[in-house]
């Protein structure tokens, strides 16, 4: 299988949404997120700005490759809000994301089925409003040479149209370059070929 080098995710916190069902409120969030400690800060956000909420249930997901993530159902019946937030991470293909939901109670029961409608339709609205961008996932080389190799090199990076995420120019020089994951095999190679360039991979 083909390693994926791309992934969706959502470019800003989205606003507010609103799904009413049975008088009870349903306030929808999504957060783009680098770890869980990010999540956790988001919900305790929205515990404070609402206090009178009877649950704030989520689900986060992070990583692409494995990806990892993270169901709450807050106090709601099993599965009935956390799962059904995250059916729609699911089917929205993104990650990096944190989607909560906060309910303030309306006075009349909704059911389990009545949860899990509620919960996805939220998180449905909330996703289709969000700002969606596919991202590169990228590696970075270093590249270190004399600096009479500086004219092949720059030459090298503008064919191949590489990013030059850093660089040191003096007597002895050192570029780094992000380099689309995929290609990063063949980038490599080529880079190999040119003499007195000593190549590594960063972590």
């Amino acid at each position: 299988m083909e390693e994926r080098d791309t992934y969706k995710t959502i470019i800003k916190a989205t606003e507010e949404v609103l799904f009413k069902e049975k008088k009870s409120k349903f306030y929808g969030f999504a957060f783009p997120i680098k770890n869980e400690e990010d999540a956790k800060q988001y919900t305790e956000e929205l515990r404070k700005r609402f206090p009178t909420a009877n649950h704030v249930c989520y689900s986060w997901q992070l990583g692409v490759q494995n990806p990892s993530y993270r169901a709450n159902d807050d106090g709601e019946p099993n599965n009935s809000a956390g799962m059904p937030i995250y059916g729609q991470i699911q089917s929205f293909k993104v990650t990096n994301i944190l989607i909560a939901v906060v309910r303030v109670f309306g006075g009349t029961k909704l059911g389990v089925g009545g949860l899990i409608s509620a919960y996805r339709e939220t998180a449905k609205l909330v996703l289709e409003q969000a700002v969606i961008i596919e991202k590169v996932i990228e590696a970075q080389l270093c590249l270190k040479f004399e600096y009479a190799e500086m004219d092949q090199v720059m030459r090298f990076i503008k064919k191949k149209q590489l990013r030059i995420s850093s660089q040191k120019l003096n007597l002895d020089c050192e570029i780094r370059l992000a380099v689309r994951k995929s290609e990063m095999k063949s980038v490599v190679y080529d880079l190999k070929t040119l003499h007195k360039i000593e190549v590594s991979a960063m972590d």
